[in-house]
């Protein structure tokens, strides 16, 4: 008598295939015979297989004497390899009878209609590939995979095909025909529960946008949910940074609108009550640890508005000093005692000596471009050294700031012993090429357009490298930049650049002569704190004056009309070699958008190291921001100079500060200071000193969408540029006096998708007779 296992796992028909789906799954049929079963089997003998050899199946069915339970398991693993369609088991006499149906192999994998994903990307997600099997669901899967594609993509009107096409040799073609609908773009983004803060400014906070004329422009106003979980993260930490450390999302719903294709994102938020810091104290376990030494390093006080980033950062500089002294395995614990009846929150850094484990390797993966050490120089912990997770933590946020990547990863396995620790840093390498032409225009110099190309990331090194030309009405001019943000292993960005500059005399910026200058400069940069750091740098340049033709009579220079100080010293290049520092302060919300925080610098230049001229220049600039309420900033800046020559040589014309609309607006471009009233075109002479200030209201525009970009600016300025130090030659009137000059004006700033864009209208108040004014002034660029 003949026994049979027959196990049924056919694909459905390639006809099912083409009409676009399958539904159900294989299911297998046993037929057993037992006594049959239990005898032995002296071969095993394959039939139907064309391209998977004999001996390989018969390798799944093992051992002397094969019951039910060896040969089902033996089938199962056939199907499991998905090359078969179709096993079938029987056993004749002593004999184990296999007889398979391969499944049909892909020629290529091939997609048709997609038009706004291509095909490196669709071949990357799915499954099926070429010189593989076909396999019913590896296609469904993969369908499933295209969909995910497109609508992370924002596309949720999409329709997927698979098709087959016959070719010879039991070969076929595998096609997936996409049908591509219209964009799914979010219409409309609500917050509910919110009164500290309006929706333009939680708008601000997060990447999705909402849809409007400029949406061909951007991605960020497609639906997409894990960008909407990771803004929800934004708000979270946006409301604790400011106080509000009972704030919660209740809901962040998305509702989609089949009819118009579009998102309405609801957002419910309960902000709670907003809390300031109550006492802040450092409590040491560790024995040689003195709290009130550690106290100086503390981002938090008493009395100031609670800021989870300030705990962070605190958290951060504890550990690094407490590591300093000598406790590498230390761990700083923040405990917050809340007071709901006094909003204040009490915070107490817990330092503690935390379990002794050991990075013992840390894996690169995933750069493809950029090299390993770009990656590993940005972790202040290596390979043996204690593991401490706030060092990850902040050398994943590094990795992260330097735009290299597109996604960057810190995960921990166990290491080879209990005590060990491997770090895997898996990132993916985004292109950081750029290649731009801007154009535009400015009140001061005209009509100007740049063609530029640069690298931040050159030979995957981490190098930035510049070239750039320019050509307008009143200057021209080109410029190579090369920074290396890791000179010599330490973090100190060394770079130089080497420019050339020709600026021309226009009806607006108050000069009769052209000033051309070429050189060159080498820089420095090493921060000192998070948010202190300081450049060094010697620049190297020569200067040369030429006195415009119309400003000399019937074009004879001896009947020159130009101002004498500058007849002087035209024709005769002059050498500038000096050194110079930048101490710069920044707390800044936004380098881009600030909201609030101070941004101050000091400069000074010492020039004399050789050259033709000896001067010491000193200047500084605070610009202070603050969050006024219902997306209102509030700038206050004040900015001043002084600037005198030193040794045996005179004081030079040129090195002296030509102030205009940078300084007060409202007036022209050197519009401001001292003056030479019998020169041709009253050429501004500069002065040595100088003050200013500023202040200014920005509010977004109502009715305008938030990311349009489009704000209104309520200003008012006041300075002064005073006490010319050159010669006074005879035929000369020069105007000096330290008068206050002042405007008031408004302003729209537009952060346009063509690049910033601001225009001013200032009425001055105060000035001498002198000054020029200018009460409209255009500034902006366009990039594509």
């Amino acid at each position: 008598m003949t026994s049979c296992v027959r196990v049924i796992g056919r694909l459905a028909a390639v006809a099912a295939l083409a009409g676009g789906g399958v539904t159900g799954t294989g299911t297998a049929l046993v037929v057993l015979s037992t006594p049959a079963l239990a005898q032995s089997a002296s071969a095993i003998v394959v039939q139907g297989n064309r391209r998977v050899d004999a001996d390989t199946i018969r390798g799944y069915f093992r051992g002397n004497r094969l019951d039910a339970a060896t040969i089902d398991e033996g089938v199962k693993s056939l199907f499991a390899t998905g090359l078969f369609e179709d096993v079938r088991v029987s056993q004749q006499g002593g004999r184990l009878v296999v007889t398979v149906v391969e499944n049909l192999v892909i020629n290529r994998v091939a997609f048709e209609g997609n038009k706004k994903i291509k095909d490196d990307v669709l071949t990357g997600e799915v499954q099926s590939k070429s010189r593989g099997p076909l396999s019913r669901a590896t296609v469904q899967s993969d369908v499933q995979r295209i969909l995910e594609v497109y609508r992370r993509s924002g596309r949720y009107d999409i329709r997927v095909d698979p098709k087959i096409i016959d070719l010879p040799n039991g070969r076929v073609d595998l096609v997936f025909e996409v049908t591509e609908g219209s964009k799914t773009a979010v219409r409309r983004i609500e917050f509910v529960g919110n009164h500290a803060f309006g929706d333009w400014k939680l708008k601000d906070v997060m990447t999705t946008t909402e849809s409007n004329w400029l949406s061909w422009l951007k991605n960020s106003d497609v639906y997409d949910p894990d960008r909407l979980n990771a803004d929800q993260e934004l708000i979270r930490r946006f409301y604790l940074k400011n106080g509000y450390a009972d704030f919660r999302i209740l809901s962040a719903t998305a509702d989609l609108d089949r009819e118009k294709n579009e998102f309405v994102i609801v957002i419910a938020v309960d902000e709670g009550e907003q809390y300031k810091f109550g006492a802040v104290e450092v409590q040491s376990n560790i024995r040689d640890i003195d709290s009130a030494s550690l106290r100086r390093v503390l981002r938090t006080q008493t009395g100031a508005t609670y800021n989870a980033d300030s705990v962070e950062k605190t958290i951060e500089d504890l550990t690094i000093e407490v590591s300093k002294k000598g406790y590498a395995f230390a761990q700083v614990r923040p405990r917050g005692d809340r007071d709901p009846e006094t909003k204040q929150i009490a915070v107490t850094y817990v330092i503690e000596e935390g379990p002794r484990v050991y990075i013992e390797r840390i894996n690169v993966r995933g750069n493809t471009r950029t090299r390993d050490y770009v990656v590993r120089r940005e972790f202040d912990i290596y390979e043996g050294d204690a593991y401490n997770r706030v060092m990850v933590d902040k050398a994943e946020r590094r990795l992260k700031n330097l735009g290299y990547f597109k996604t960057v990863k810190i995960a921990n396995e166990p290491g080879s012993a209990p005590d060990r620790v491997i770090l895997n840093v898996d990132v993916e390498d985004q292109p950081t090429g750029e290649f731009s032409v801007a154009g535009g225009y400015s009140t001061a110099e005209g009509f100007i357009g740049e063609v530029s190309v640069a690298e931040r990331n050159f030979l995957g090194r981490g190098h930035y490298v510049r070239v750039a030309g320019s050509w307008g009405e009143y200057s021209k001019g080109a410029e190579f930049n090369f920074t290396d943000p890791y000179f010599l292993g330490h973090r100190i960005a060394a770079g130089f650049d080497l420019f050339y500059k020709e600026t021309s005399p226009s009806s607006s910026n108050s000069v009769s002569y052209t000033n051309n200058m070429k050189g060159g400069t080498i820089r420095f940069g090493l921060p000192l704190q998070d948010d202190l750091s300081i450049q060094l740098r010697y620049s190297l340049y020569q200067q040369e004056i030429t006195i415009a033709n119309e400003a000399y009579s019937d074009g004879d220079p001896d009947n020159g009309e130009a101002s004498q100080a500058f007849k002087e010293i035209a024709g005769d290049p002059q050498l500038v070699s000096l050194v110079g520092y930048t101490l710069a302060y920044n707390t800044l919300d936004s380098n881009k958008t600030p909201t609030k925080g101070v941004y101050a610098e000091l400069r000074q230049d010492f020039a004399g190291v050789g050259g033709d001229v000896n001067f010491i220049r000193t200047t500084g600039d605070v610009k202070w921001y603050h969050d006024l309420g219902s997306d209102i900033v509030g700038l206050l800046r004040a900015q001043g100079g002084h600037v005198t020559g030193w040794g045996d040589q005179d004081f030079r014309i040129m090195d002296g500060f030509f102030m205009g609309p940078n300084l007060v607006r409202g007036f022209k471009s050197a519009g401001i200071g001292p003056r030479d009233l019998a020169s041709y075109n009253q050429d501004a002479l500069g002065g040595t000193m100088y003050w200013g200030t500023s202040a200014e209201v920005q509010f977004p525009v109502p009715w305008m969408p938030k990311d349009f970009g489009l704000k209104g600016a309520l200003f008012a300025d006041a300075g002064s540029v005073w006490d010319y130090q050159g010669e006074v030659y005879s035929g000369m009137d020069v105007r000096d006096e330290n008068v206050i000059r002042s405007s008031v004006g408004a302003g729209v700033i537009w952060t346009s998708p063509f690049g910033p864009i601001r225009i001013d209208y200032a009425v001055a108040l105060s000035k001498d007779t002198y000054d020029k004014t200018q009460a409209f002034r255009f500034s902006g660029g366009t990039r594509f």
